[in-house]
Order: structure tokens, then sequence, then C-alpha cells
């Protein structure tokens, strides 16, 4: 068990990691982040797995 938080809101993804929301939903699209359902409240995302795509991101 985690013992930090590791799913979030597209909203909280976006301020936490520094990356835009169409990123974040373009990176679902494609598979790269899981998501869970919450009831009515839409869905979160996987922290773990945005850590690891900005981790592939070369830096410039």
């Amino acid at each position: 068990m985690s013992l930090t938080k590791s799913w979030y809101t597209v909203d909280e993804a976006t301020s936490k990691f520094g990356v835009s929301a169409k990123d974040l939903l373009h990176w679902v699209e494609l598979g790269m982040v899981r998501t869970e359902g919450v009831k009515g409240n839409g869905f979160l995302l996987n922290g773990d797995d945005i850590e690891m795509k900005l981790n592939l991101i070369p830096s410039v």
C-alpha cells in the first residue's frame, strides 16, 4: 500500500506535475496514463504513470 497519494484529478495533476491538461488527456488517449472512474465525478489519473512519462521526456 502506498503512503502517498497516487491518483489525481486532471486539475490536481496539472498543478502537481506542471503538465497541461491537453497533454495529460493526450497521454490517456495513447494509453500511457491509466485512469480510474469516480462515480459522478469523472476520472482520476495515475500519478506514477505521469511521473514515468515525464522521466522519459529528454530535457532541452
